[in-house]
């Protein structure tokens, strides 16, 4: 059966899978289940296998296969498609975000772009595949993960279902092995291609993070006698004037990657005090440091430690919590042979197909970790992802399904 790319993703933008991002909700529209029923339905409605593995309550990993024309068992090869199914959340949007209105050649609502446009290219794909059955085509095994938008767990769970252990990607939250095996993938695969907005060029490289909160410590006394306290706000103003310094004199001279730059840092939330006639006695921060494909997230975090327990002066009481995300970037180098091979078939579609390194995160590393060559493709921008009016070009969409099929026909 052939399916509308843009009917498919038209159907997941109209399914909300917000992901919280770590707050306290409540409502219909958060978590992955509703997708992920709706991906089984019409999995199971094309006649494919499906595989649920859940992550969490409420997020199931979900993953079905299409056989190739050789089997793996006699030496064919396993090409893996991953895309994400979590979408940042719509505060602010200025749009309807569930609408998937199309209007002057884009779908506009949340996840359009970031990134059910990708997942959506990838299905009309596997279905096309189905449907023509090319000869040498590869065995495809489709996996559509939870919450890589505030984490990455649904990828690095996934890893180590196929794989059997956990990809050696730095510490960060822990998360348990399956007690069983993928059915559908029981192997590494030969290659993967992760869904993200990349304009259908391949991303080799991209930068990985570091991010974790640090705390100041004060005493709590009533406004009208604030020398009776100590003001844990005044403490965290001289870390953040040593943070922004380093951020801009020491953290880029750390290290460069001729396709990703520079190293960043960045504090992106500040909260303290419980009322304005309270001196606070503690004020947090959540400082985000983006590390380079070579960088170890959590060397990276040792040396802002040592850095600011060095440079905060007077000193300050500092309580730096165990980080909540140390994740590597993707290394290019092996999966070179894997890439040039999919610029081609960008290229042969019409498409740019250069090869290029990014600054944002995605799920590619954790199956790089496994020894899968792993790179980034999907139609869309960065730029319109996580945007208040997030769209997609459906040519893009379009062009996407078609190199993804040109491509894995022969993979």
């Amino acid at each position: 059966m052939s399916l509308d790319v843009v009917q498919v993703l038209r159907e997941l933008v109209q399914i909300p899978s917000v992901n919280p991002m770590g707050r306290a909700v409540s409502g219909d529209i958060y978590y992955e289940h509703r997708v992920t029923a709706h991906l089984e339905a019409l999995f199971r409605s094309l006649g494919w296998p499906v595989e649920r593995h859940t992550v969490a309550p409420l997020r199931d990993n979900i993953v079905t296969r299409l056989e190739g024309d050789v089997p793996p068992e006699r030496g064919g090869k396993i090409l893996m498609l991953e895309a994400h199914q979590d979408t940042v959340p719509v505060d602010g949007m200025t749009i309807e975000p569930f609408a998937a209105k199309i209007e002057g050649g884009r779908m506009y609502g949340r996840g359009a772009c970031d990134i059910k446009g990708g997942m959506a290219a990838m299905i009309a794909a596997v279905a096309r595949l189905a449907q023509e059955k090319p000869a040498g085509r590869p065995t495809v095994v489709l996996a559509c993960t939870i919450n890589e938008e505030h984490g990455f767990t649904g990828a690095t769970h996934w890893a180590a279902t196929y794989s059997g252990s956990m990809p050696a990607s730095g510490r960060g939250p822990e998360v348990t092995p399956p007690a069983g095996r993928s059915r559908l993938l029981p192997r590494v695969p030969d290659a993967a291609i992760v869904a993200e907005p990349t304009q259908l060029n391949v991303v080799v490289a991209h930068k990985g993070a570091a991010r974790w909160r640090l705390t100041t410590r004060g005493i709590a006394t009533h406004s009208s006698q604030p020398q009776l306290g100590d003001n844990a706000i005044y403490h965290m103003a001289r870390v953040l004037g040593v943070l922004e310094k380093y951020a801009k004199d020491v953290v880029p001279t750390m290290a460069r990657h001729p396709l990703c730059g520079q190293p960043t840092l960045s504090v992106g939330i500040v909260s303290g005090g419980i009322s304005v006639n309270t001196v606070p006695d503690r004020c947090t921060i959540e400082i985000d440091r983006r590390v380079l494909p070579m960088e170890d997230p959590q060397a990276a975090f040792e040396h802002c430690v040592e850095h600011l327990a060095a440079h905060v002066q007077p000193a300050a009481p500092l309580v730096h919590e165990r980080p909540f995300m140390l994740t590597r970037g993707l290394a290019d180098g092996a999966n070179s042979e894997h890439a040039a091979r999919l610029a081609e078939a960008i290229r042969r579609c019409g498409g740019p197909g250069e090869r290029i390194g990014v600054p944002f995160g995605t799920d590619a590393p954790h199956f790089a970790a496994t020894g899968c060559p792993t790179v980034v493709f999907g139609p869309g921008s960065i730029d319109q992802a996580h945007t208040a009016n997030e769209w997609l070009d459906l040519d893009q969409l379009r062009a996407a399904a078609e190199i993804l099929f040109d491509f894995a026909k022969a993979a």
